[in-house]
């Protein structure tokens, strides 16, 4: 049998994600299209997420990185995939893309290949600062990133012999990924990251755990500082203290590719990324772009935004596709939903934290909990921390943020979809999820945060934020420590007042005048308390989240107990 006649000519420059993502589904849709994958790497559709994991031996062999090969891709497919091919320059009046193909042996020729529809896939570069000896440091964005990283760790200690010490530039999710891999390897390692906390795009009480457990585990985190140049050996960092780096890993962020885009003309962002419209087309009718090189759309604010997630490249090389053989099809905006794994811990977030929509002067409510993964009677029950950030007046959900060693993922994906599905916070009380003792609770964590953020937003309990609390404690309200006196003295704020909850009507005259602030482990009791003193004629507010939360950046507090402060 003769092979169709060619509809249309598709040429794709990159594949990975979103380019193989908009090839395939190009081909399931039209059978006589010619699709050209061209890449300048080695390897197509690999999985770049588990390249820290394989650097790090819990993904043992290489190949399974590898999900398709441009063979395997020539037969189901019938695509023409090209590796070590670089697209050099577009003509776009021609219709033509120049392209390098270098041979095994590294010889190299150049060809004009033709195009009617063109995508643009090539991702994005680590940015890498100009900082004295980072030549030596290395990457983590392909297969043979990896390959040299596990190069390095195997030889790169002194006179060829193993790695002794790894120093990770970057703390957020790819390097604190990178930092765990390489302590799993048995490296010394030492996280140094600019920003004053670790996983910069969460709040600051979110990250403060993980912290904790990287430093348990014996990794160094080194915090609000970075690196001024490197040695062979060591790295010396901006407040003139020096820590050993056999290896050396730069994990400090990407920028879109788009060079090539840039260079033909076509609309590109201040940020480098290339502007598309909602079916990925950019500003030449003939060309399309997506995943970390393209501009997406904000889901909270509508703003354009830059998101290097596998998941939107991969649905936005669908859409692609769709667009180019006609059907309806067009992108949504960007909720930016991720997860990391540290030591055990499930580090997620999904939409805006608290301080980018403070940042931004919106009016908000926030709501911490600290439940149980599944019922707190079934044997394993595990506690994890959820925030929730939404919008004051409407009940808008603005994002959420979760820390735990199970049971994050489920719920961060919960909220996730409850924003795509224009739910309120109240909303999520009446959400009907699984339940059985080994698998949740009667209240979903999920449900708690919905039945706390309707407390909050009707004003039925007001609330105060742990960041509040010195500011109000300095302008007269006193603190209430509602726990047991056992509670009390393991760790508690200074100058708080400890009348638990179980006897507070007896103590109702003890109380200090003035505004109370009252708190606990994690809200539940203070609620109880505000509710009982509110009813009485007090102005009272809940810590919210309670003393889990504000010990989670304070620490213990002030341990034992204080003259004249229990009752």
């Amino acid at each position: 049998m003769t092979s169709p006649t060619p509809t249309r000519r598709v040429l794709v420059i990159g594949g990975v994600a979103a380019g193989m993502s908009a090839a395939t589904r190009l081909r399931r849709l039209d059978e006589t299209a010619s699709i050209t994958v061209l890449e300048r790497g080695e390897h197509v559709s690999f999985a770049n997420c588990g390249l820290p994991y394989y650097v790090g031996g819990v993904i043992e062999e290489r190949d399974d990185l590898l999900l398709q090969t441009p063979d395997s891709l020539r037969k189901r497919f019938d695509i023409d995939v090209r590796v070590r091919t670089e697209a050099l320059s577009i003509d776009r009046e021609a219709r033509t893309v120049r392209v390098r193909t270098t041979a095994p042996d590294g010889a190299t020729s150049e060809e004009e290949l033709p195009y009617d529809a063109l995508v643009l896939a090539p991702g994005a570069r680590p940015f890498v600062p100009p900082v004295p000896g980072i030549e030596r440091a290395l990457t983590l964005r392909d297969v043979a990133d990896a390959d040299a990283l596990a190069g390095a760790v195997a030889t790169g200690g002194p006179d060829g012999a193993p790695a002794r010490s790894a120093l990770v530039l970057g703390a957020g999710f790819i390097g604190i990924e990178t930092a765990e891999n390489l302590h799993h390897k048995g490296l010394d390692v030492t996280v140094v990251e600019l920003a004053d906390q670790v996983l910069p795009p969460l709040d600051v009480e979110m990250a403060a755990p993980v912290a904790q457990r990287l430093t348990e585990a014996g990794i160094a985190v080194r915090t609000g500082v970075s690196v001024a140049s490197f040695t062979e050996r060591e790295a010396l960092l901006t407040d003139g203290t020096s820590v050993p780096a056999d290896v050396a890993v730069v994990a400090v962020g990407v920028r879109p590719d788009s060079a090539l885009a840039r260079e033909a003309g076509l609309e590109v962002d201040e940020r480098g990324g290339i502007v598309v419209d909602a079916e990925q087309r950019t500003s030449d009718p003939a060309i399309w772009a997506a995943g970390d090189a393209a501009v997406k759309t904000g889901a909270i604010d509508g703003a354009p935004a830059f998101v290097a997630l596998a998941q939107t490249a991969n649905r936005h090389g669908r859409v692609i596709a769709d667009s180019i053989v006609g059907r309806p099809a067009h992108s949504v905006p960007t909720i930016a939903t991720a997860i990391v794994g540290v030591l055990g811990l499930q580090v997620a977030m999904t939409g805006w934290s608290e301080k980018r929509a403070r940042a931004a002067g919106m009016d908000i409510a926030v709501v911490h909990v600290h439940p149980s993964d599944h019922a707190g009677y079934y044997p394993g029950a595990q506690s994890m921390s959820l925030k929730l950030i939404a919008e004051a007046g409407t009940g808008r959900i603005l994002g959420a943020q979760g820390v735990g060693p199970v049971g994050v993922d489920k719920r961060i994906d919960v909220i996730s979809t409850a924003i795509r599905g224009g739910l309120t916070a109240p909303d999520l009380a009446n959400l009907e999820t699984t339940y059985a003792p080994p698998f949740g609770s009667a209240k979903d964590p999920v449900t708690m945060l919905g039945l706390v953020a309707d407390n909050t937003l009707s004003g039925l309990t007001p609330t105060i934020q742990w960041h509040e609390l010195d500011e109000a404690v300095a302008a007269g309200a006193s603190v209430v420590d509602v726990r047991s006196p056992a509670e009390y003295e393991r760790g508690h704020i200074p100058g708080a007042v400890n009348i638990s909850v179980d006897g507070m009507r007896e103590h109702l005259d003890e109380l200090p005048d003035g505004p109370l602030i009252v708190s606990c482990q994690v809200g539940l009791r203070g609620h109880v308390a505000a509710r009982l003193l509110l009813q009485r004629g007090r102005e009272v507010r809940n810590l919210d989240g309670g003393w889990r939360t504000w010990s989670s950046v304070n620490g213990t507090g002030v341990t034992g107990s204080e003259p004249g402060q229990t009752r």
